[in-house]
Protein backbone atom coordinates (compact mmCIF):
# COMPACT_ATOMS: atom_id res chain seq x y z
CA UNK A 1 0.00 0.00 0.00
CA UNK A 2 1.31 3.45 -1.03
CA UNK A 3 -1.31 5.60 0.09
CA UNK A 4 -0.96 8.95 1.80
CA UNK A 5 -2.49 11.82 3.85
CA UNK A 6 -2.20 14.71 6.05
CA UNK A 7 -4.91 16.24 5.86
CA UNK A 8 -8.38 18.50 7.82
CA UNK A 9 -11.86 18.31 6.55
CA UNK A 10 -14.14 20.80 8.06
CA UNK A 11 -18.09 20.32 7.64
CA UNK A 12 -21.36 21.83 8.67
CA UNK A 13 -22.98 18.18 8.19
CA UNK A 14 -21.23 14.78 7.59
CA UNK A 15 -18.49 15.66 5.43
CA UNK A 16 -19.30 12.24 3.16
CA UNK A 17 -22.51 13.88 2.42
CA UNK A 18 -21.76 17.47 1.46
CA UNK A 19 -18.87 15.80 -0.95
CA UNK A 20 -21.42 13.57 -2.20
CA UNK A 21 -23.72 16.07 -3.39
CA UNK A 22 -20.75 17.08 -5.46
CA UNK A 23 -20.64 20.90 -4.42
CA UNK A 24 -19.05 22.97 -6.28
CA UNK A 25 -15.43 24.88 -5.88
CA UNK A 26 -15.17 28.39 -4.51
CA UNK A 27 -11.63 29.42 -5.64
CA UNK A 28 -12.19 33.15 -3.76
CA UNK A 29 -12.81 31.66 -0.83
CA UNK A 30 -10.16 28.59 -0.73
CA UNK A 31 -7.72 31.59 -0.54
CA UNK A 32 -9.37 33.56 2.03
CA UNK A 33 -9.71 30.33 4.29
CA UNK A 34 -5.29 29.59 3.25
CA UNK A 35 -4.58 32.78 4.41
CA UNK A 36 -6.90 32.65 7.48
CA UNK A 37 -5.24 29.34 8.61
CA UNK A 38 -1.35 30.14 7.67
CA UNK A 39 -1.04 33.76 8.84
CA UNK A 40 2.23 33.82 9.43
CA UNK A 41 3.16 32.89 6.02
CA UNK A 42 3.19 34.63 2.40
CA UNK A 43 1.48 32.19 0.15
CA UNK A 44 2.57 32.05 -3.68
CA UNK A 45 -0.30 30.09 -6.03
CA UNK A 46 0.94 26.96 -7.82
CA UNK A 47 -1.78 25.12 -9.42
CA UNK A 48 -4.46 22.86 -8.84
CA UNK A 49 -3.77 19.37 -7.33
CA UNK A 50 -6.86 16.83 -6.81
CA UNK A 51 -8.22 14.90 -3.72
CA UNK A 52 -6.50 12.02 -4.03
CA UNK A 53 -3.22 13.99 -3.46
CA UNK A 54 -3.71 15.05 0.09
CA UNK A 55 0.01 14.58 1.35
CA UNK A 56 1.96 17.70 -0.30
CA UNK A 57 5.53 18.77 0.93
CA UNK A 58 6.18 20.91 3.85
CA UNK A 59 6.79 23.51 1.88
CA UNK A 60 3.03 23.65 0.43
CA UNK A 61 -0.39 23.35 1.17
CA UNK A 62 -3.55 22.48 -0.57
CA UNK A 63 -7.12 24.06 -0.06
CA UNK A 64 -10.74 23.43 -1.42
CA UNK A 65 -13.63 25.33 -0.02
CA UNK A 66 -17.04 23.35 -1.47
CA UNK A 67 -20.60 24.16 -0.25
CA UNK A 68 -20.85 22.99 3.27
CA UNK A 69 -16.92 21.50 3.27
CA UNK A 70 -13.35 22.76 3.55
CA UNK A 71 -10.08 20.53 2.47
CA UNK A 72 -7.02 21.22 3.73
CA UNK A 73 -3.90 19.45 3.39
CA UNK A 74 -0.76 20.56 4.90
CA UNK A 75 2.09 19.16 7.03
CA UNK A 76 0.36 20.56 10.22
CA UNK A 77 -2.09 17.69 10.14
CA UNK A 78 0.44 14.36 10.07
CA UNK A 79 1.10 14.47 13.38
CA UNK A 80 1.58 11.25 16.33
CA UNK A 81 -0.58 12.61 18.32
CA UNK A 82 -3.87 14.13 16.46
CA UNK A 83 -5.69 14.96 20.00
CA UNK A 84 -3.00 17.90 20.01
CA UNK A 85 -3.79 19.74 16.84
CA UNK A 86 -3.07 23.06 17.56
CA UNK A 87 -6.51 24.74 18.87
CA UNK A 88 -6.24 27.88 15.86
CA UNK A 89 -7.21 25.05 13.30
CA UNK A 90 -10.53 24.08 15.48
CA UNK A 91 -11.27 28.21 15.66
CA UNK A 92 -10.28 28.83 11.98
CA UNK A 93 -11.81 26.20 10.14
CA UNK A 94 -15.61 26.68 9.53
CA UNK A 95 -18.40 24.04 10.27
CA UNK A 96 -19.47 22.24 13.27
CA UNK A 97 -17.10 19.19 12.56
CA UNK A 98 -13.53 18.53 11.99
CA UNK A 99 -11.87 15.38 10.86
CA UNK A 100 -8.09 15.05 10.73
CA UNK A 101 -6.72 12.04 8.43
CA UNK A 102 -3.31 11.03 8.27
CA UNK A 103 -1.67 8.14 7.40
CA UNK A 104 1.66 7.42 6.10
CA UNK A 105 2.96 3.85 4.00
CA UNK A 106 6.45 3.94 4.63
CA UNK A 107 5.89 3.16 8.11
CA UNK A 108 2.09 1.48 8.05
CA UNK A 109 1.02 4.77 9.99
CA UNK A 110 -2.27 5.84 10.50
CA UNK A 111 -4.03 8.81 12.41
CA UNK A 112 -7.38 10.48 13.04
CA UNK A 113 -9.50 12.19 15.15
CA UNK A 114 -13.18 14.24 14.90
CA UNK A 115 -14.23 16.91 16.55
CA UNK A 116 -17.72 17.95 17.11
CA UNK A 117 -18.20 21.82 17.87
CA UNK A 118 -14.58 21.64 19.20
CA UNK A 119 -15.07 19.13 21.37
CA UNK A 120 -12.59 16.38 21.01
CA UNK A 121 -15.06 13.12 20.06
CA UNK A 122 -12.12 10.30 18.98
CA UNK A 123 -8.88 10.24 18.41
CA UNK A 124 -6.32 7.34 17.06
CA UNK A 125 -2.78 7.01 16.12
CA UNK A 126 -0.90 3.72 15.48
CA UNK A 127 2.04 1.83 13.57
CA UNK A 128 3.60 -1.01 13.82
CA UNK A 129 6.92 -0.05 15.16
CA UNK A 130 5.49 2.54 17.88
CA UNK A 131 2.16 0.64 19.23
CA UNK A 132 -0.75 2.52 19.91
CA UNK A 133 0.41 6.21 20.86
CA UNK A 134 -3.48 7.43 21.15
CA UNK A 135 -6.65 5.94 21.74
CA UNK A 136 -9.07 8.17 22.76
CA UNK A 137 -12.92 8.31 22.48
CA UNK A 138 -15.04 5.48 22.00
CA UNK A 139 -14.59 3.35 18.69
CA UNK A 140 -16.34 4.49 15.28
CA UNK A 141 -18.45 1.83 13.86
CA UNK A 142 -16.67 1.41 10.84
CA UNK A 143 -13.55 0.45 13.26
CA UNK A 144 -15.56 -2.20 15.46
CA UNK A 145 -14.70 -5.13 12.46
CA UNK A 146 -10.85 -4.42 12.65
CA UNK A 147 -10.49 -4.27 16.09
CA UNK A 148 -12.91 -7.51 16.79
CA UNK A 149 -10.21 -9.00 14.19
CA UNK A 150 -12.47 -9.37 11.15
CA UNK A 151 -10.04 -7.90 8.68
CA UNK A 152 -6.69 -10.34 9.83
CA UNK A 153 -3.67 -9.05 8.46
CA UNK A 154 -2.56 -12.45 7.40
CA UNK A 155 -4.68 -15.36 6.12
CA UNK A 156 -5.14 -18.09 9.01
CA UNK A 157 -2.35 -20.37 9.62
CA UNK A 158 0.55 -17.99 8.50
CA UNK A 159 2.65 -17.87 11.30
CA UNK A 160 3.16 -14.18 11.30
CA UNK A 161 3.76 -12.24 14.10
CA UNK A 162 2.57 -8.37 13.75
CA UNK A 163 1.08 -6.45 17.10
CA UNK A 164 -2.28 -5.34 15.47
CA UNK A 165 -5.59 -7.82 14.42
CA UNK A 166 -5.37 -5.71 11.51
CA UNK A 167 -3.52 -3.55 8.98
CA UNK A 168 -3.06 0.39 10.07
CA UNK A 169 -3.29 1.41 6.31
CA UNK A 170 -6.63 -0.48 6.01
CA UNK A 171 -8.28 0.75 8.80
CA UNK A 172 -7.37 4.14 7.11
CA UNK A 173 -8.91 3.68 3.50
CA UNK A 174 -11.78 2.65 5.72
CA UNK A 175 -11.98 6.05 7.52
CA UNK A 176 -11.83 7.44 4.17
CA UNK A 177 -14.44 5.76 2.76
CA UNK A 178 -16.74 6.03 5.90
CA UNK A 179 -16.04 9.53 6.70
CA UNK A 180 -15.86 11.16 3.07
CA UNK A 181 -17.13 8.61 0.80
CA UNK A 182 -14.03 7.10 -1.12
CA UNK A 183 -10.64 5.40 -1.07
CA UNK A 184 -7.56 6.08 -2.17
CA UNK A 185 -6.26 2.18 -3.10
CA UNK A 186 -8.57 -0.70 -3.20
CA UNK A 187 -12.36 -0.91 -5.13
CA UNK A 188 -14.24 2.08 -4.31
CA UNK A 189 -17.80 0.94 -2.84
CA UNK A 190 -21.21 1.90 -5.05
CA UNK A 191 -21.77 5.55 -4.10
CA UNK A 192 -18.24 6.33 -3.46
CA UNK A 193 -16.96 9.91 -4.98
CA UNK A 194 -14.18 9.82 -7.71
CA UNK A 195 -11.56 12.10 -5.74
CA UNK A 196 -10.44 13.31 -9.09
CA UNK A 197 -13.37 14.97 -9.67
CA UNK A 198 -12.59 17.52 -6.86
CA UNK A 199 -9.90 20.13 -7.13
CA UNK A 200 -7.61 21.45 -4.59
CA UNK A 201 -5.87 25.16 -5.01
CA UNK A 202 -1.74 24.47 -4.03
CA UNK A 203 0.30 27.52 -2.63
CA UNK A 204 3.70 27.66 -1.73
CA UNK A 205 4.01 28.26 1.85
CA UNK A 206 6.92 31.57 2.20
CA UNK A 207 7.29 32.26 5.76
CA UNK A 208 7.54 36.74 6.61
CA UNK A 209 10.47 37.64 7.90
CA UNK A 210 10.34 38.34 11.41
CA UNK A 211 12.55 41.83 10.71
CA UNK A 212 11.61 44.67 9.09
CA UNK A 213 13.63 47.11 7.47
CA UNK A 214 12.92 50.95 7.39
Amino acid sequence: MGAKTWMLVCSDGPAREALKAAPKLDRDKSAAMAAKLFPGETLAPIGDARLEYTSPPDNEIYIGCYEGVTIVAAREFGIDYPSKLPKRFLQACPGRHVYLHAMHSVVDWFAYAVWDNARLVRALSLSPDSGILEDLGEKADFEKPYWQGRHPVFEPGEEEDYPFAFHPLELGEAALSALFGYVLEGVPEPGHIDPEAFSLLGFRRIRKPWWKLW
